[in-house]
């Protein structure tokens, strides 16, 4: 039984004979755009996709230097955001973003965020978070209990 590949694109014409392709031009492959890489080329261990990274500002600087998914990067992280979150915001493979943030991040360009130890402690934060859940009506419509 013979494998036939896929058939040709479907086209489109204008009436003269000359077909014109439709929908998107093929989007680029990942792997184009890490050169083949599953890690970044700092010496450290993979950033975990939840990590939340903030331009730095070197990065900022060289910004029109960049290549384009490079500064669409740094450009959207001028505000920490986990490498998740770029991914879903630029339309990127979650592993392609990890990679050139990796990358970023050993240029110098991005940082890794770490909130401060204060903020990460402060018992304050964790009772305005659960008030502002019990804040929220459920399905129904209705206030949870404060107890």
């Amino acid at each position: 039984m013979a494998v036939r590949g896929p058939g040709p694109r479907e086209t489109e014409g204008d009436g003269d004979g000359s077909p014109e392709p439709v929908g998107r031009a093929p989007a680029i492959r990942p792997f184009l755009l890490t050169a083949g890489r599953v890690s970044g080329g700092g010496t450290g261990s993979a950033l975990p996709l939840e990590t939340q990274v903030v331009a730095t500002s070197d990065g900022l600087a060289v910004l029109r230097s960049l290549t384009f998914e490079h500064r669409d990067i740094v450009a959207s992280c001028r505000r920490p955001q986990s490498v998740a979150e770029l991914a879903a915001r630029l339309g990127l493979h979650l592993n392609v973003v990890r990679v050139l943030a990796e990358d970023l991040c050993a240029a110098d360009h991005l940082a890794v965020y770490v909130p401060s130890a204060r903020t990460a402690q402060d018992i304050s934060v964790l009772r305005r978070v659960i008030d502002g859940l019990r804040a929220v009506p459920d399905s129904r419509g209705t206030l949870r209990n404060s107890g």
